[in-house]
């Protein structure tokens, strides 16, 4: 497959049999939900991963998804209930909730001051996953007490999350549960960590810092969840090694009409960027309960493709849902038919823009080679993955086996279109040379039948230049 699955592990999917047909059947990073566990509970499926990985001959993935600081409401006076149209309600800190006896109005408390920092008269509030819809009406007491007027009906429960369309929280993206899930789920050999409601590049720094302060390197995704990451997406691309379009509570955040529009923007830019996205939430969500999917749902999946999307992942349905396997199936189907008519539509790689960008354009080079020749495949020696990334956002038909000696890398590159990652150990006579390890790879894979071609992409350092990146494109016929 040349967009990849990404399955959330749970109770629904976690013995090893489900898991080795999810595997088989496009699966190759497993999103491991650190909202509802730690780094203790996911360290044995972790080895169940890394033991599938082995049997199967393919690079699998771990990645830990933050919880990050999505906030909740407390507990509400005889929840569930409904709230009417025009009804005014109390949004506050628990410290502020007035006497019953004085004021019978519903109180919503909120324990966290930093969002209720700055709520003015007239910003909107969503309660209940965004089904019901408030505006406040008046600023009782500044930052910590406020009326709300409910925009449509709708029932109000105890414990539900609460969003303040546009705008900024002065919170950072990881908090001390955060902070101390990504230790440990690094300890336990999580190979990329996902953050949550990302605002901006800070947020991506300081995961990053923590992770080079543990001692390691991992791959960043940043979840954009927010309108301030949306609208600060050129620098958090400029730091962030991939993104997630997390489309249920950016759909909290943003207009629903706007999100189809916003998706395809978001994945244009990564691409641009050369940074992998992942497309989730609600793909195919009445599979949860449902053995097939709807027609909505299945041109949902089908666009994302078509948008270009590295990934579209599965969240309910592989984790709790009664249809595990086939949601992965029908994810794999929906995907092979999706891509091709993509390939047909884009009948060439893409071209860079107008740039000085060589190694880009040495990547598309290879590209045109490779379709031009109708090559079986495109082969990339990359140490950081950047080759290959390059040559993937070209979107060339022809597979692209990264060949890296980083593990870490290698599993990395599991998040990018069309590209088979592969750790390239030192071949015959420990040869040295980029391209002789490539060769020696091309001749040992039974992928490649003798007298097959294939475009082969490496770096090899010149005396004015000890670190040129990819520099050389070859033509190997095994």
């Amino acid at each position: 497959m040349l967009t990849k699955i990404v399955a959330t592990l749970g109770p629904a999917s976690l013995a090893p049999d489900t898991m080795r047909e999810m595997v088989r059947h496009g699966v190759r990073i497993f999103r491991l939900n650190f909202s509802h566990a730690d780094a203790a509970y996911f360290a044995p499926i972790i080895k169940t991963i890394r033991s599938l990985e082995s049997e199967m001959g393919v690079p699998l993935t771990a990645m830990a998804d933050l919880c990050g600081p999505k906030t909740r409401i407390g507990e509400v006076a005889a929840s569930p209930r409904t709230v009417d149209k025009g009804e005014a309600l109390l949004l506050g800190l628990p410290d502020e909730r007035p006497d019953p006896a004085r004021d019978d109005r519903v109180f919503v408390s909120l324990d966290v001051p930093e969002l209720l920092a700055g709520l003015r008269v007239g910003m909107p509030v969503n309660l209940s996953d965004g089904l019901l819809q408030f505006h406040v009406t008046r600023e009782i007491k500044a930052d910590r007490l406020y009326e709300i007027e409910a925009q449509n009906a709708g029932l109000l429960s105890s414990n539900k999350g609460i969003a303040f369309p546009g705008k900024h929280h002065p919170m950072p993206a990881l908090t001390p549960k955060d902070i101390k899930d990504l230790h440990e789920g690094l300890d336990v050999g999580v190979d990329a960590v996902a953050i949550s409601f990302v605002q901006n590049a800070a947020d991506v720094v300081q995961t990053k810092d923590e992770i080079k302060r543990h001692g390691v390197w991992a791959p960043v995704v940043s979840k954009l969840e927010r309108q301030n990451a949306v609208d600060n997406l050129d620098e958090i691309l400029a730091v962030t090694d991939a993104v997630m379009v997390a489309r249920g509570d950016l759909g909290l955040e943003c207009p629903i009409p706007q999100l189809p529009i916003m998706q395809k923007k978001i994945i244009r830019a990564c691409r641009h960027a050369q940074r992998p996205v992942i497309v989730a939430t609600q793909m195919l969500l009445s599979m949860v309960k449902n053995p097939i999917p709807t027609r909505a749902e299945s041109t949902d999946v089908a666009n994302a493709i078509l948008d270009g999307a590295d990934c579209v992942m599965l969240s309910e349905e592989t984790a709790v849902g009664d249809y595990a396997v086939e949601a992965v199936k029908v994810m794999q189907q929906i995907s092979e038919n999706a891509l091709e008519y993509y390939l047909e539509r884009i009948q060439a790689p893409y071209a860079p823009k107008r740039e000085k960008n060589p190694r880009k354009f040495v990547a598309y080079s290879a590209c045109l080679i490779a379709d031009n020749m109708e090559s079986k495949a495109i082969l990339c020696h990359t140490v950081s993955g950047t080759n290959a990334r390059l040559t993937s956002s070209r979107r060339p038909r022809q597979p692209i086996y990264a060949l890296t000696p980083d593990p870490r890398v290698m599993r990395f590159l599991n998040f990018s279109w069309g590209v088979k990652p592969r750790l390239l150990e030192f071949g015959r006579d420990g040869e040295a040379d980029y391209m002789e390890r490539v060769e020696s790879f091309v001749d040992d894979c039974p992928d490649f039948a003798p007298g097959e071609a294939v475009v082969i992409t490496a770096g090899r350092p010149t005396p004015g230049n000890d670190t040129p990146g990819t520099n050389e494109i070859k033509i190997y016929c095994k």
